[in-house]
């Protein structure tokens, strides 16, 4: 009987506390809308850095967890690599460049002032065409499925955060000036983003 009674007791302080803990958390409105902008760095010899910009709507299927839908654009030189017939090295024209990716954010608090993430995603990435200045070798227009991982901070409707953006490279044969052809020649598509930017919705209910 003392065992029964012992375990009734235990039980119901368990269950206070949980009731208590889940009072005291905050709860958020689920839908919410990012505006950001910022610094892509592309990567691989030849690449030029450029802005980026972004939208994506996201509703909180858990407290803690949000889905989302990524759209983004991003200004970069991306071709690295090659040389022409003169050995002189071949660079890109900067142009956009664009994405459509589903995400998963992970807050590792309930705080609105205090919001850090971490977050992955998966989608289409559009990749602009390419023209060198080394004659008329280029990269052709294509697209690729990519991924992304990512980590930030959200305070308040601020949010900063940085996205490695991960895109197989490309792989093509070139030309020099003077039409010889140049093989072995690659796109490396992967992107550093820097992005700073404000959140609509999602405050405290």
């Amino acid at each position: 009987m003392k065992k029964i009674l012992f375990v009734l007791i235990a039980g119901t302080m368990v269950s206070l506390s949980a009731m208590a803990q889940e009072k005291s958390a905050p709860t958020f409105k689920p839908f919410k809308f990012d505006i950001s902008m910022g610094y892509a760095m592309p990567m691989g010899s030849g690449a030029k850095g450029g802005v980026l910009f972004a939208l994506e709507p996201k509703y909180a299927v858990m407290q803690r967890l949000t889905m989302g839908f990524r759209w983004e654009g991003a200004i970069v030189a991306r071709f690295g690599g090659g040389y022409d017939q003169d050995g002189n090295p071949m660079t890109a024209a900067v142009k956009l460049s664009s994405s459509y990716v589903l995400t998963g954010d992970y807050y590792l608090t309930d705080s609105y002032n205090f919001h850090p993430f971490v977050g992955a995603g998966g989608g289409i990435f559009l990749l602009a065409g390419e023209e060198t200045s080394g004659g008329s070798g280029g990269v052709s227009a294509g697209s690729k499925f990519g991924g992304l991982v990512r980590a930030g901070i959200e305070i308040s409707h601020f949010r900063v955060g940085m996205e490695y953006n991960i895109v197989p490279k490309t792989t093509f044969t070139g030309w020099d000036a003077d039409g010889n052809p140049v093989s072995g020649m690659s796109s490396k598509n992967s992107y550093l983003g820097i992005k700073i930017g404000c959140v609509i919705g999602g405050g405290p209910r």
